[in-house]
């Protein structure tokens, strides 16, 4: 690259920006030394992370974990980020060896052998630096939401099979016990027909976000503050600490509602039981409230997705449910068991886990099988096409209560049916050069 007159740095900015297919990286040994019980180095899987807070932090701890991975890098655009998350990587390996950056193009060039990337931004990146990422030969374990729009998680979908990468978005109760068995339940038929699932959305905020500046501050310089990059594909707005220390919820540029908080997970919850992972509704009625709670999604078999805010169907936070013909079923965090209908229903609950994992020889530990799937090169649980189809619902349902209009949608055309308007809101502007 040097003898051509282009650097590493400018040939993975350029390829990443314009699509360019980068060759993936092997796993190679790394430098790092070994740790009590840890794969040998030949084995291991490197790991480099963009946006490391306190989600982000929960990742790479799950992942450092696992006796197979070494952290090896991260980028983040806010310095006190860096050094906070080198300190305790340091400390968890005993050595000095994590590298940090500011810009995620030069982690790329600059930074150790890395073979996947973990990506816990803020909502606004996840796609985009997901698309970066594995354009430029990674594999990619992005947070939810993973997508900010419909056309964000058609070009995830698309930048996966183009580039042969290995994607999972972080909608873990997909691989937790008392959902997967809930999901048994509904799809083994033990509840007889499923006519309604219902999925939970956050219980704060609502669906109509603010377009709204927060007042202008002064701006840090950029090491300490990347305030350009934080922006990343958003409008520009001028500075202010209060977005950058989390408060950009409920503003349009930045989230995805009330509706995509929580139904990133739960959408995606719903549809494993109904066998629906594969498709999105094709009808979504308006609610006339502030939030979205009691809207029904009807999919093209009939069955309908409620999104309800409260605690009528489970305790808990992020919970689904399963109506059927014969009983019902719900799960949610914090549960020591499914709440069932009936109690038979409970039996052999050891038995449908144990079957659910040899019949999709997966773990229960949605990061072991996202590590797994990049040694088989299989797909995991919440691959991209999940991840694109239960977001498709989410945009979709923010774009019926935006409206204020029932919409009907068409899952393969991937359009809204004769609705112009809706159509034009499947995808939003980005800002040059954070673009697709």
């Amino acid at each position: 690259m040097r003898s051509s007159g282009v650097s590493r740095r400018q040939f993975f900015k350029s390829a990443a920006l314009a699509g360019a297919a980068v060759a993936a990286p092997s796993i190679v040994p790394a430098s790092t030394l070994g740790r009590a019980g840890a794969a040998p180095p030949s084995e291991r899987i490197r790991v480099g992370a963009i946006g490391v807070g306190g989600r982000g932090m929960h990742n790479l701890h799950w992942c450092m974990d696992q006796p197979d991975t070494q952290a090896v890098a991260m980028c983040d655009v806010r310095e006190e980020r860096r050094d906070e998350v080198k300190d305790v990587v340091d400390a968890y390996y005993g050595n000095n060896d994590f590298q940090t950056y500011r810009d995620m193009f030069e982690m790329f060039e600059h930074g150790p052998e890395m073979d996947a990337i973990l990506i816990a931004t803020g909502d606004r990146w996840h796609a985009l630096a997901s698309i970066y990422a594995m354009r430029a030969g990674y594999d990619v374990f992005s947070e939810k939401p993973s997508s900010m729009t419909v056309a964000e998680g058609r070009a995830v979908v698309d930048t996966v099979r183009r580039h042969g990468r290995v994607y999972q978005t972080c909608t873990q109760r997909l691989s937790e016990r008392n959902h997967v068995f809930v999901f048994e339940l509904a799809r083994s038929g033990r509840l007889g027909r499923i006519h309604t699932a219902y999925a939970h959305i956050a219980p704060w905020d609502d669906a109509y976000m603010t377009h709204d500046w927060k007042p202008a501050q002064p701006k840090p310089p950029d090491e300490e503050v990347d305030w350009d990059a934080w922006l990343g594909p958003c409008p520009w707005r001028p500075y202010n600490q209060d977005y950058v220390r989390g408060q950009w919820r409920g503003v349009y540029d930045f989230h995805t509602s009330c509706i995509g908080e929580w139904g990133a997970h739960t959408f995606a919850q719903a549809m494993a039981g109904i066998d629906c992972l594969d498709t999105a509704p094709v009808k979504y009625s308006f609610v006339d409230n502030d939030t979205g709670d009691g809207m029904e999604c009807e999919f093209a078999n009939g069955i309908k997705l409620v999104l309800s805010r409260g605690d009528e169907y489970w305790h808990g936070s992020c919970g689904e449910r399963f109506d059927g013909d014969d009983g019902w079923a719900a799960a949610a965090d914090g549960y020591s068991e499914p709440e069932v209908s009936s109690p038979e229903l409970l039996d052999d609950f050891d038995g449908v886990i144990e079957a659910y994992k040899a019949r999709t020889q997966r773990s229960i530990n949605h990061m072991r099988d996202f590590l797994d799937c990049m040694k088989t090169r299989e797909k995991p649980v919440a691959n991209e096409n999940v991840m694109h189809y239960s977001m498709v619902a989410v945009h979709a349902a923010n774009i019926c209560m935006w409206l204020k209009r029932d919409l009907r949608y068409d899952p393969v055309k991937e359009e809204f049916i004769n609705d112009d308007e809706a159509n034009r809101l499947r995808s939003r502007a980005m800002r040059a050069p954070y673009v697709i």
